[in-house]
């Protein structure tokens, strides 16, 4: 079964707050993480130690994950140079006939065209592949995956909370930012329970608190 990691111990979600700041979105998709099995799957196949420093790899990748959803592009420390590094897969060599074909900026060029048919593809790419923070290839690495888990995230989050709603089933990343990811919201306490409160005059606070309940309420993993 799938063990509560603590953060949302008590902690109840509604839709009557205001005046409120904040990324309220975290919270759905740490449920979200937490309800399908993905941070105890990812803490069984990652390394884990009690040496003092040691961070807890499957939390580090599942936080760096929900930061890419809501909106994270690069580090900042490893942004710095200004630069932005690109990786193309491809098994087209040269072309006959087509001048060209054979260079790094016209394989570039074919892989855009066709990525851009393919929809999923293209928002995948907005969770953070398009721009790679370092010319390391293990730093790379460690980025693509936790922007594949980003945009699985996304997409499950929509999949198993949101598929009723019309506006926001189908939503794009920058819609969902928009809509529910960055919803301000205000965290209170009160007789020994936490309350994460939404403003009430945002049009999407129920799909919000329709989303936590949702996640809320899925069978645990066995």
């Amino acid at each position: 079964m799938v063990e509560s990691t603590g953060w949302d111990r008590r902690l109840f979600v509604v839709a009557d707050g205001k005046g409120l700041v904040g990324h309220a979105g975290a919270v759905l998709l740490r449920r979200c993480t937490d309800r399908t099995g993905l941070t105890s799957v990812l803490a069984g196949v990652l390394p884990f130690s009690t040496a003092t420093g040691w961070r807890e790899r499957a939390g580090v990748l599942v936080h760096l994950a929900v930061a890419i959803v809501l909106g994270r592009r690069t580090s900042r420390r490893l942004s710095k140079t200004g630069w932005r590094y690109c990786i193309t897969a491809t098994n087209v060599r040269h072309m006959w006939g087509v001048a060209g074909s054979g260079h790094a900026q016209f394989l570039d060029v074919l892989h855009r065209s066709h990525a851009s048919v393919e929809d999923r593809v293209r928002t995948n790419k907005a969770m953070g592949p398009d721009n790679l923070p370092s010319q390391s290839w293990e730093v790379n690495r460690g980025w693509i995956l936790a922007a594949n888990i980003a945009a699985d995230l996304d997409a499950w989050l929509r999949l198993l909370s949101l598929h009723d709603i019309d506006d926001l089933a189908d939503a794009e990343p920058d819609t969902m930012r928009f809509r529910l990811y960055h919803l301000p919201a205000r965290l209170d306490d009160h007789a020994r329970r936490c309350y994460l409160r939404i403003e009430r005059t945002w049009p999407w606070a129920t799909a919000f608190t329709t989303c936590w309940h949702r996640l809320t309420a899925l069978p645990a993993i066995a």
